[in-house]
């Protein structure tokens, strides 16, 4: 199954259907209390930190009061989100909403402790990021072809750094040994910082990654990517192929974040939310700071309806993979 955002996302800009979140809280005077709890489901340093750190100080300007960034990681950030779920509906918990904890996580993880949908109030999509296989500037691999060569000549050996256990970039790896026919060796982290932190002091050959984490050592001439998951190479590393391009179609995806929220939040916070999110999104500033960092933005901004029904329509297609190919994890 080929795994597109575009083939996700069809029907949700037109989606019509009432929220599923109930909305409990009166918003009266919000925010009022002081400041404002955002969640980051994992550690500083990887793409969903980096957002955080690019809306939280904007973020806190506009609506008056602080947005205190708090990094709680761990198992694919699944722990983090489930601290979010489980939030008082009062505004004043928010959490940065991402693909592996919400999109993958429910596939793999039988005893995942919340509901995707139904225990969030998912607020606005901020954008997604491609995903990419690097390796050190120094490593022997300069090609994908040279990393597929040895992995078959070295089943379990060729190691891959993710984010963690059940996250999308470990599900890549995955994926890329099934359709390459080899055996690569998944070396699991808390996040893209650690991960990339080792794999450039040489303790493992290789990552899965948004190219988000990964631009900065790219840059510096310190990392090079083998492939990238766009559907067709992007402006910032025209030079980059995409797996697509070396014979891997299936491998068309991207990692997403958002702001969600508690269930029950209540509408009048959502809405304001979501309108001084958009606004920011626009700001010549933000703009491009998310292009430095290759967080590209939705061509069409989508509602927190339609936001609800993308994740739970991305959440399904990984079910379904997952499923298909006989994943399943313990939390612990």
């Amino acid at each position: 199954m080929k795994l597109t955002r575009r083939g996700v996302i069809a029907g949700t800009v037109a989606a019509v259907a009432a929220p599923v979140t109930t909305f409990a809280q009166s918003s009266a005077g919000w925010p009022t209390k002081g400041s404002i709890r955002l969640i980051v489901t994992f550690p500083p340093g990887g793409t969903a930190d980096t957002v955080s750190r690019i809306l939280a100080p904007k973020l806190s300007a506009v609506l008056g009061t602080q947005i205190v960034v708090e990094n709680r990681p761990g198992a694919g950030g699944t722990i983090g989100s489930d601290l979010a779920a489980k939030a008082p509906a009062d505004g004043y918990t928010l959490v940065i909403s991402h693909a592996s904890p919400l999109g993958i996580a429910p596939g793999i993880y039988p005893k995942l402790p919340y509901d995707v949908v139904k225990d969030f109030t998912h607020i606005s999509l901020v954008g997604h990021t491609p995903n990419v296989l690097i390796v050190p500037t120094a490593s022997p691999y300069k090609t994908l072809a040279d990393y597929i060569a040895a992995a078959k000549a070295k089943p379990d050996e060729i190691g891959f750094g993710s984010s963690g256990i059940g996250s999308n970039t470990h599900l890549m790896g995955e994926q890329l040994s099934g359709l390459a026919g080899i055996k690569l060796k998944h070396v699991p982290y808390k996040g893209s910082a650690p991960s990339l932190q080792d794999m450039l002091a040489g303790v493992i050959p290789s990552m899965f990654d948004p190219i988000t984490t990964n631009v900065s050592q790219i840059n510096a001439g310190k990392a090079r990517v083998l492939a990238i998951s766009s559907e067709k190479r992007i402006a910032m590393y025209p030079d980059v192929p995409t797996f697509a391009e070396q014979g891997f179609p299936q491998m068309t995806t991207s990692t997403w974040v958002g702001i969600s929220g508690p269930k029950g939040l209540a509408p009048e916070i959502v809405a304001k939310l979501h309108d001084e999110l958009l606004k920011l999104y626009r700001a010549p500033d933000v703009v491009e700071r998310f292009k430095e960092v290759v967080l590209l933005p939705e061509d069409a901004p989508m509602s927190p309806v339609q936001y609800t029904k993308f994740v739970g329509d991305f959440a399904a297609v990984w079910t379904k993979v997952s499923k298909d190919a006989g994943i399943s994890l313990e939390l612990g």
